[in-house]
């Protein structure tokens, strides 16, 4: 990122190593908390500089139930006077839901890893924050937009327009796909959702996103939603090469 140049990318989505252990190729994820989170300033500090002052910069963060935190110290250290980033949107990604409807019926919706423990409960959920660099930057809040249940709304609330959309809110439910093999179909110990990153190009605007960068490629499920998208540059670093073949392979390079 260093290379670079000044105010150069209109939209950041990544998500960087938890610190929780996680069996990567290259990368060693078992720091101490502090050089840990000195690790995330700097790269932090890299994408600030090379982001435009109406850029966009999605950080999907996960934690152990262990270590409940860990998000909320990063996104203290990147909104710091040092950090320089506005904290303009905190949105919960859901994995797994469990709903009971007027029925009583209950049902359960999505995935999630189950952990054996009598302190915590299952962790369901991650973090996505949305830095700016003023906190004024507007989004395509409809892009991603969901029909009113109760289509009175429509007409009863000026806002509407007479359109049947509304503003999704801050959780967002995105199941992971089921896959048959691991290591055929899903060849990384901690992907995100390509779905997520797509709503994240859509909520700041797909027709305002010229180049896009993820620090943190890993095999490319931010890369193909940018393709998807139509997002005319992009850019991903990946520190592991058969993580980055497999992300070639998928985006048929």
């Amino acid at each position: 990122m260093s290379r670079l140049p000044d105010e150069y990318v209109d939209l950041a989505v990544t998500s960087p190593p938890y610190n929780l252990g996680i069996g990567y190729g290259k990368y060693s994820d078992r720091q101490d908390r502090q050089s840990y989170l000195l690790w995330c300033r700097k790269w932090a500090a890299q994408l600030r500089r090379v982001l435009k002052s109406n850029g966009s910069f999605f950080l999907n963060i996960g934690s152990a139930p262990s270590n409940p935190m860990l998000p909320h110290e990063i996104a203290m250290d990147l909104t710091s006077s040092s950090g320089g980033f506005v904290l303009q949107n905190t949105i919960h990604w859901i994995k797994s839901v469990t709903i009971e409807d007027r029925e009583a019926q209950i049902r359960s919706y999505g995935h999630f890893k189950p952990i054996s423990s009598k302190r915590f409960l299952n962790d369901c959920h991650e973090y996505i924050f949305h830095f700016t660099k003023t906190g004024r930057v507007e989004l395509d809040r409809l892009a991603i937009g969901v029909p009113y249940q109760d289509k009175s709304n429509i007409a009863r609330w000026s806002h509407t327009r007479g359109s049947d959309l509304r503003c999704r809110g801050n959780t967002w439910f995105i199941p992971y796909e089921t896959i048959q093999s691991r290591a055929k179909e899903r060849p990384h110990p901690a992907t995100f959702s390509v779905q997520l990153a797509e709503w994240c190009i859509k909520l700041h605007g797909v027709s305002r996103v010229q180049i896009m960068l993820d620090p943190f490629l890993g095999i490319g499920n931010s890369a193909i939603a940018a393709q998807r998208c139509g997002v005319k540059k992009f850019i991903g670093f990946e520190i592991d090469e058969s993580y980055l073949a497999e992300a070639k392979r998928r985006l048929r390079l």
